[in-house]
């Protein structure tokens, strides 16, 4: 996988009471590529579940070693970052991107925020998603951009990923320990290696942007392949709340790909096990302070029952200036990331609620 990276304007453009002009632009680093879909619980569930530790610890020294590395925290200034308030809990920082939406034109934006949240005890996850046009305060990049309100997906092309480091830890209040890199494009390699997954579609709905036309989803369970799982993944146009669905349908699919790799069918049968470790492993890109060698044996445990998908608070959709954004509900909010602060995990099932 080669990660490049290339700090570009966003989309559209940001209007609030006349802002002062952004930066001319300037030497800009190589466009980054990302390639497939990679969440290192996966590989970490999936080999030591399926292989034992001695196999894992095989599996994880080849994997830990070719994993392409980010520097995430470069140029992130100490002195503004939030403290470490429970020792031993781990808040990783998942960035998501479609390479291959036909409404993403850029690679320099992140259409997906997770805040993933693993309890000292490591007996579960909370994985806090927060939409992408969230309006919030980005902190100005060493390279002259931001510093004023905007869509939080802004920070990654104004200041790529430390800037989204910075600016997801002014908005929660919580210190990122870790980042990792998922391409939610890469759906089909990584659904297909498992032999397809199963998805309760909440509504019907037919999708234009499919890889072969349009697709359509009936309601109720189905099966579905990579081809399938990506589209249905992708959509939002199809729903009154657009993004939010599409929020829902990518923890959908991803509690299914965790479901069916911890399956004993995939765990069984070591080419399908082999082949899907390699379809997520080497495309994961981590800090470079993340080790698979160290959270292997804190994850062992995990399942997608002791998963909990929530969502930031928010107040819905408004407009500011000529964009769309949507509105966190900061009182609501502030409980949630309170709580993930302190490590408290029944508050924050209820807070966000």
């Amino acid at each position: 996988m080669q990660y490049r990276q290339e700090y570009a304007e966003p989309e559209t453009q940001f209007i609030e009471a006349q802002p002062p002009p952004e930066p001319t632009q300037e030497a800009r680093p190589r466009r980054r590529r990302w390639r497939k879909v990679a969440l290192i619980t996966f590989v970490v569930l999936a080999v030591l579940a399926g292989g034992g530790m001695v196999a894992g610890g095989l599996y994880f020294r080849s994997i830990d070693s070719g994993i392409e590395r980010v520097d995430a925290f470069e140029g992130v200034p100490e002195e503004s970052r939030p403290q470490t308030v429970a020792k031993g809990a781990l808040n990783i920082m998942i960035l998501g991107s479609d390479s291959r939406d036909p409404d993403n034109s850029s690679g320099a934006r992140t259409d997906t925020i997770i805040l993933a949240h693993l309890p000292k005890d490591r007996s579960s996850a909370q994985l806090i998603s927060i939409p992408r046009d969230t309006w919030v305060n980005v902190p100005k990049s060493p390279q002259g951009r931001g510093g004023r309100d905007a869509k939080i997906n802004a920070s990654f092309a104004w200041g790529g990923v430390p800037l989204m480091v910075q600016t997801v830890e002014k908005f929660t209040g919580v210190r990122v320990d870790h980042v990792a890199m998922v391409d939610f494009g890469g759906f089909k390699e990584i659904v297909d290696a498992l032999g397809g997954i199963d998805i309760e579609v909440e509504k019907g709905f037919t999708t234009a942007y499919a890889l072969g036309g349009t697709r359509t989803f009936k309601q109720g369970q189905q099966r579905m392949d990579g081809a399938a799982a990506l589209d249905y993944a992708r959509e939002r146009h199809a729903f009154a709340d657009g993004d939010f669905a599409r929020i829902r349908h990518q923890q959908q699919v991803i509690k299914a790909i965790l479901d069916k790799a911890a399956s004993g069918g995939t765990l069984a049968n070591p080419a399908k096990l082999n082949s899907f470790v390699k379809a997520t492993a080497d495309a994961v890109a981590v800090d470079r302070s993340m080790s698979l060698l160290d959270l292997a044996p804190e994850l062992r445990d995990l399942r997608s029952g002791n998963l909990t998908f929530l969502t930031c608070p928010t107040k819905g959709t408004g407009q500011i200036g000529n964009e769309s954004v949507v509105l966190a509900d900061k009182e609501k909010a502030e409980r949630v990331f309170d709580a993930v602060r302190r490590d408290a995990v029944p508050e924050i099932l209820s807070a966000a609620k």
